[in-house]
């Protein structure tokens, strides 16, 4: 039988062996759906290559957005869809730390609570998946009036005014869902989906176009995996903190910076593009209305050459947009979230509010 032994941090510890040779108690939670599991999955797996000695428990969850399946996303008005039961589940000390797709992840997270791993960025671009009947085709040559689902403001402004000869019409469910309702019915001619949840299904067999940024920028985050903490767990902060990737961590930063400079959210259509490129960073960002006929976009830059880490002083709690990157310059960090800043008050400055506004409202009354 397993001996349970309290650490020094309040974490359990367990003789799984009964060798007498101890091993932490790590508990992570996760959505349930296939994806959410297959991304906390491979966390799990960097931790447990890294720390050897530690003993993972994985804690599958629902949360509202996966409960509210009739409605789309940007009708609930809720800006924690996908992550309120697993912030409610690490206030409870229930579990450690919760994986999450960072694109979730509101711009302001709850009191107590931080984004302590920001991974290496998958492929973030939107993916055209065709129906079966249509394979070969593009969004180009799909026939006039063709139907695409996306349960996406911001994909289908961009998408509506680049291709007006489509539809667009919501589409809900978790990805295996969405595949299937394309696959079995003949409601949709394609539907658009985030690259990087496809290729980590395995499923980039389906992916028949990858929309570049002339065609559809990302939303802010997109592709990239975040574990969130609570702030105060200085231990456990220390462990995920070697998770971190220096580039994602700086575009997200600054992506995450815009949009709340912005006060956009899931109803509201904005959106992104993020490079590093010799030591610069370049943010190019966007707001539309939702036909995607009004339109903002602009692009700024700066650089993030590494300070000396040895003049730089790094204070381990302070938090940009949401994130604690220790291990990441500092200096660089506030130039990103200050080009997020920036270029979301230039394009204010241009009327972006009003667009938004009037997206907000025109959404809410559909």
């Amino acid at each position: 039988m397993s001996e349970e032994k309290k650490s020094p941090a309040g974490l359990s510890q367990t003789d799984p062996d009964g060798t007498g040779k101890v091993s932490r108690v790590i508990r992570i939670g996760t959505r349930k759906s296939q994806l959410a599991r297959i991304q906390t999955d491979s966390v799990a797996d960097k931790l447990k290559e890294l720390y050897p000695d530690i003993h993972l428990e994985i804690i599958g969850m629902s949360t509202t957005g996966d409960k509210i399946l009739d409605t789309a996303l940007s009708k609930i008005g809720e800006k924690s869809l996908f992550t309120k039961e697993l912030e409610n589940a690490l206030e409870r000390n229930e579990v450690d730390l919760v994986v999450h797709s960072l694109k979730d992840l509101p711009t302001t997270l709850p009191p107590g609570f931080t984004i302590g791993a920001v991974l290496k960025r998958e492929n973030p671009h939107d993916a055209v998946v065709l129906h079966p009947k249509n394979v070969g085709k593009t969004l180009d040559t799909l026939p006039e009036n063709s139907v695409i689902g996306t349960s996406s403001l911001r994909r289908a402004a961009q998408l509506k005014k680049r291709f007006p000869h489509l539809e667009f019409k919501d589409i809900r469910g978790n990805l295996n869902t969405r595949l299937k309702k394309l696959d079995e019915k003949a409601d949709f001619a394609a539907i658009i989906l985030a690259a990087a949840g496809l290729k980590r299904m395995g499923w980039e067999n389906r992916i028949s176009q990858i929309l570049e940024p002339e065609d559809c920028m990302y939303a802010v985050g997109q592709g990239a995996l975040a574990v969130e903490v609570r702030a105060r767990d200085a231990d456990i902060l220390e462990m995920v903190s070697v998770l971190h990737d220096s580039d994602t961590v700086l575009r997200c930063i600054a992506e995450r910076a815009f949009l709340r400079q912005l006060e956009g959210g899931c109803s509201v259509p904005v959106a992104v593009h993020t490079e590093v490129k010799d030591c610069q960073l370049y943010l190019t960002g966007a707001v539309y209305s939702l036909d995607g006929s009004d339109s903002l976009k602009e692009t700024m830059q700066t650089s993030i050459a590494a300070a000396d880490k040895s003049l730089e002083d790094v204070d381990e709690r302070v938090q940009r947009v949401g994130v604690t990157a220790t291990k990441v310059s500092g200096e660089a960090q506030d130039r990103a979230e200050r080009l997020g800043i920036d270029l979301a008050n230039l394009l204010l400055s241009k009327g972006a509010k009003e667009i938004l506004t009037v997206a907000k409202q025109l959404n809410d009354a559909r």
